[in-house]
């Protein structure tokens, strides 16, 4: 659906992206993360036809951008980190005047504008001025003026900003009804956002593709946490002839039950089976045995830390 070829931007001597490249499939739910900095903005101003890039190559279904911006982009619907709205204007006028602005013929605006109501719950507020709403009803009228024209793709910047809890959990629910459909982009500083609701994490360091992983992948790891009633030294001995096993760890030792992390490369799943039968086979009390996940936040700092240490530098 997206794909972009060594996407590369420049500000005079400042390269705010660098030969980023990517495919992004129909339906996917895709996190954009990095630092403030890290080029987020810029790509996703790249991708909606707003900024032109230095070099590279954006193609949005099978289309190159450059070459036709207008098809492309009515393929696309687009929430800025601060959409613009008009105060003085009621939810429904904006609404209606948005959808002329995105070509819908008359005859279609009535039931496109009542359909992005229902999806966003806009209902109690649709004759309401702008003005007048908080922050997270404005920010409602933002994601629902994305979606008029129900477009294949959706790229969100922040799409919970000023939203309550309650309101948080409507829209992560909307995002994934809707990625059902089309491909979804969304960027935030939030990481439990990209947790609830992506598929795939994209995470950007000064203008770089950091990481390209699908989140459960990522999210594994590649360690095992066992807890059985042997020791260090004769566990592993005991484990010794397994190659997948790098390292052992003792994380404590209480009441004849030991705990250890166990560092593996390769299949975590037939290395678990493995330790499993020698554990019982030494005839230890097995306790558990588990993959250590690890979070996205711990993952993303360790990314981006070693731009703050050789910013440092």
């Amino acid at each position: 659906m997206i794909e972009m070829t060594n996407l590369t931007r420049r500000y005079g001597q400042l390269t705010a992206v660098d030969h980023v490249s990517c495919r992004i499939g129909r339906g996917e739910i895709i996190g954009l993360l990095g630092q403030n900095g890290a080029g987020k903005s810029t790509i996703m101003k790249m991708l909606t036809g707003f900024l032109e890039p230095s070099s590279g190559q954006i193609r949005i279904a099978g289309e190159e951008l450059q070459t036709d911006p207008r098809r492309a982009q009515s393929r696309i619907g687009y929430l800025p980190e601060n959409c613009p709205l008009y105060p003085e204007m009621s939810v429904v006028d904006f609404l209606d005047y948005t959808a002329t602005l995105r070509g819908l013929k008359a005859r279609e605006r009535p039931e496109a504008i009542r359909r992005v109501i229902r999806q966003t719950e806009l209902q109690a507020k649709a004759t309401a001025l702008i003005a007048t709403l908080s922050r997270g009803y404005r920010q409602r009228v933002g994601v629902a003026q994305t979606l008029l024209h129900k477009p294949e793709i959706l790229i969100l910047d922040e799409p919970t900003n000023g939203l309550d809890p309650g309101q948080i959990e409507q829209m992560r629910e909307l995002i994934r009804a809707l990625g059902k459909t089309a491909t979804v982009i969304i960027s935030t500083h939030i990481l439990q956002e990209v947790e609830v609701t992506c598929d795939r994490v994209l995470i950007l360091r000064q203008g770089k593709l950091a990481l390209d992983s699908h989140l459960a992948e990522l999210t594994r790891g590649s360690t095992l946490r066992l807890s059985c009633g042997a020791q260090k030294e004769p566990l592993t001995e005991q484990l010794k002839g397994l190659p997948r096993i790098d390292e052992i760890t003792l994380l404590n030792d209480h009441d004849d039950r030991c705990s250890y992390r166990l560092q593996v490369q390769g299949d975590l799943q037939q290395t678990a089976a493995e330790v499993a039968r020698q554990v019982i086979s030494a005839g230890w009390p097995l306790f558990s045995l588990h993959t250590e996940e690890r979070s996205l936040e711990k993952i993303f700092h360790d990314i981006t830390s070693t731009e703050v240490t050789a910013d440092a530098a």
